[in-house]
């Protein structure tokens, strides 16, 4: 139901080193697993689409982030992220990798703005930036939830 446009691929190499670190801390016992600090008074938000929207198909969205740096996943930087957009969805469990799915879509590549297409209707949509290894920060940086109808 849920389609996107191409955010850029990450080279098979660095994929596979994240995806088997990923893997590594998923098995870990959810109260072990370390997560990266974030920077005290940072956020993240929607520059584009305004809650309460009315858009058409495709949806162009703009991710922002203030007081961190946005880098690709699997680099270490501190006081950085990479965004993830929850779709219809509420918050998942914030000690463990943020899934990826219909519902979480990733955007690992280090990418601020992206274009998606949804069924006619309302839907929820909110930010949740994950560090090197896909995890929340400590506190969790998350926008609001905004809703918009599509078209």
């Amino acid at each position: 139901l849920i389609s996107m446009a191409a955010c850029g691929e990450k080279p098979a190499e660095e994929t596979v080193e994240t995806e088997q670190l990923v893997a590594e801390v998923t098995a870990t016992e959810p109260s072990e697993i370390p997560r990266s600090a974030s920077n005290e008074g940072a956020s993240v938000f929607f520059i584009t689409p305004a809650d309460g929207a009315t858009v058409t198909n495709p949806i162009s969205i703009e991710f922002g982030l203030a007081g961190m740096d946005v880098v690709k996943a699997g680099n270490k930087q501190p006081n950085s992220g990479h965004h993830h957009l929850l779709i219809d969805t509420g918050l998942p469990d914030l000690g463990l990798p943020i899934p990826a799915n219909e519902h979480h879509v990733h955007f690992g590549d280090g990418s601020v703005s992206t274009q998606i297409s949804l069924p006619p209707g309302e839907h929820k949509l909110q930010m949740l930036l994950g560090d090197h290894l896909h995890i929340p920060h400590n506190p969790a940086l998350t926008s609001a939830q905004i809703t918009i109808t599509v078209e």
